[in-house]
């Protein structure tokens, strides 16, 4: 199996990265091919705009994703979306690993999804859901809080960090046509022990052992809309 894992946390240091750095040894000692694109280390530039393109469709306004569908033709994408969306073509399995910033992923991360899930290729028109471009694949999120796991529960005083996290899971993911499997959090992470801290690494590499088998989220199926998107 081929593994992309797309790292956004700017400390080499941090609990987060040491969660990638498991899943990298651990599925590289399963006999998984591992590439990682670690974001901040790549300086990777988060903007979209009119520079992402080496032709235009019109000079005279920039639509993003009509510009994405023109330059895939054209094959004049910017080199550093090119090589991102080749990587995302030849995996089976993307981990997003990031740190939970505002109820959302870092702006690096929302940034390379911006840019590299191109219209055209990753979705577009009806090309979403399990008929979207990255179908057959599985993605699967690791997320780090400094909230407490009763804190970020349902019931709890910022609910439940799954459908926090909808659109990632379901708008992004999901919505490109991946399997995507149930996430992977760590939480209260600057403030636990290291013992405790540990423990959840130990957990991790765990359920990475079990990847094959493991729970998915259900996402909609165009199956049960009409061609106008409307239930049917």
């Amino acid at each position: 199996m081929n593994v992309l894992i797309v790292h956004a946390h700017p400390e080499p240091q941090s609990f987060t990265n040491a969660l990638k750095d498991a899943a990298v040894a651990e599925l590289t000692a399963a006999g998984h091919e591992v590439v990682v694109s670690d974001l901040y280390a790549m300086n990777f530039n988060p903007v979209a705009s009119a520079a992402d393109f080496g032709s235009r469709g019109s000079e005279d306004y920039l639509n993003y994703a009509l510009e994405q569908r023109h330059n895939v033709k054209a094959n004049s994408l910017a080199p550093d979306i090119a090589a991102e969306l080749a990587k995302i073509k030849a995996a089976d399995l993307v981990l997003l690993s990031f740190p939970l910033y505002w109820f959302s992923m870092p702006a690096i991360l929302k940034g390379w999804i911006d840019r590299v899930f191109v219209s055209g290729i990753v979705y577009g028109g009806r090309r979403i859901y399990d008929q979207g471009g990255l179908s057959g694949k599985r993605a699967m999120v690791i997320a780090t809080t400094g909230g407490r796991d009763h804190m970020l529960s349902a019931g709890g005083i910022h609910g439940d960090l799954t459908e926090t996290l909808k659109p990632v899971l379901q708008g992004t993911l999901g919505y490109a046509g991946m399997t995507v499997l149930a996430p992977f959090y760590g939480y209260h992470v600057p403030y636990i022990s290291q013992e405790a801290r540990e423990a959840v690494l130990d957990d991790f590499r765990t359920q990475l052992r079990d990847i094959e088998k493991r729970e998915t989220l259900v996402m909609p199926s165009l199956a049960n809309f009409d061609a106008e998107m409307k239930p049917l």
